[in-house]
């Protein structure tokens, strides 16, 4: 984990606040500056733009939202069921707990100028296709039988970038209990028939090694 001064890691917190709230385009850099507490001689040292800081904020996210992916995946194995419960649940989970990042993420990149917007464009695709690969695997062994992997993929995807919308902590719902419902979700959109009706009163643990 990268260790910085105290101003540098305000300025970014304001900025990503300030991005995620208004917008990049209504955001003067003068006003990340304030709202961090910092001169404007101290954020162009770290920053030579307000674009290098929207795509350091961008990258420092797809950056962790990745390694959380990759950590999922390690423990997955390769049964394809388990791959995407695997990323769906890393997916809701950074949704959830990094929700300012998360819409940085998914509204601000449009913002880049075409060059950076294009490298971060590789990488939303190469976490769409952490997606694609279980998805892809599980119809090909005949465990997904959906006819149109494609539009539940882009289905599934959306129904995970949606919780940094809407979920509160404070909620009906635990953090644990909305991974469960949108796994169960995706295997149902994917036709997992492995699943049972009562497959839903049982920890997701439980079914996935009974699924094994």
């Amino acid at each position: 984990m990268t260790v910085r001064p105290a101003g540098h890691q305000a300025l970014l917190a304001a900025a990503s606040t300030q991005f995620a709230d208004r917008g990049f385009h209504a955001v003067s850099i003068r006003e990340i500056a304030a709202a961090a507490g910092v001169s404007l001689s101290a954020l162009y040292h770290y920053y030579p733009s307000k674009q290098a800081l929207l795509a350091a904020l961008l990258h420092e996210g797809m950056d962790d939202y990745q390694a959380r992916c990759a950590e999922a995946l390690a423990e997955a194995g390769h049964d394809p069921a388990r791959r995407l419960a695997a990323v769906v649940g890393a997916t809701v989970r950074y949704r959830a707990e990094r929700s300012e990042a998360s819409l940085l993420l998914m509204n601000e990149a449009r913002a880049l100028e075409p060059e950076e917007r294009e490298r971060y464009r590789a990488r939303q695709r190469e976490a769409s296709a952490r997606f694609r690969g279980p998805i892809d695997a599980g119809v090909a062994a005949g465990i997904f039988t959906t006819p149109y992997p494609d539009d539940v993929r882009r289905s599934i995807i959306a129904s995970c970038n949606a919780v940094a919308q809407w979920y509160r902590p404070d909620g009906p719902d635990s953090l644990d209990d909305l991974v469960e419902h949108n796994i169960y979700l995706a295997y149902t959109l994917l036709g997992y028939e492995r699943r049972t009706p009562s497959s839903r009163t049982r920890p997701l643990s439980s079914r996935l090694r009974a699924d094994g």
